[in-house]
Formats: C-alpha cells, sequence, structure tokens
C-alpha cells in the first residue's frame, strides 16, 4: 500500500492535469504558428485551404433509369434494376410472366 494519502494523490493529478493543459496549449500554439508561416509563405488564406478540390467535389445526381417493368393494374413499375419488388414477386409467383410485364 501507499504511503502518501488521498489528499496528496488528488493534489499531484491536479498538478499533472494542469501540466498536460499547459503543454496541449503550447504545441497548439507551436501548430498555429507554423501554419501561419506557411500560409505566409506560399501565399495561402482560409478561402485557399477550406476550398474543396475538383477531385472532391460531389457527383451529380445519377439520372433516373426508364422503367423496364410495369403493372397496367396497380401502375406500379420497375427498372429491372436490384431486386425485385414484391408486387412482381409476387405475380410471378401466382403464375404470370415475367414478359407480361415488359414496357
Amino acid at each position: 500500500m501507499s504511503s502518501q494519502s488521498l489528499t496528496e494523490l488528488l493534489a499531484q493529478k491536479a498538478a499533472i492535469e494542469r501540466q498536460i493543459a499547459e503543454t496541449q496549449r503550447g504545441q497548439r500554439a507551436d501548430a498555429i504558428a507554423k501554419v501561419k508561416a506557411l500560409m505566409a509563405e506560399y501565399g495561402l488564406t482560409l478561402a485557399d485551404i477550406s476550398a474543396r478540390p475538383a477531385a472532391v467535389a460531389r457527383k451529380p445526381a445519377a439520372a433516373k433509369v426508364a422503367a423496364k417493368y410495369h403493372d397496367k393494374a396497380t401502375g406500379q413499375t420497375w427498372s429491372g434494376r436490384g431486386l425485385k419488388p414484391k408486387w412482381l414477386t409476387a405475380a410471378l409467383a401466382a403464375g404470370r410472366s415475367l414478359s407480361e410485364f415488359e414496357v
């Protein structure tokens, strides 16, 4: 068992936490100074740093694919991509053929 009291240990903990916070502030200030120096050296602005590069810009929205299959009774459609919708799966299970729904 330690010969130090709880009060002494808590005081040490508080002192270490203060040292950590001071070190973090100092390192942050150093990092900011380095960034500012690099910005000045290369003539950069905040807009240059925060601007999105063209390669990362959003892709245009994919165009909707035309329907290949249509249920005339309900008006539901399917493009033929991805999983078959439940309405088509149920109709096929009931004995109808896929060709009946082609657009």
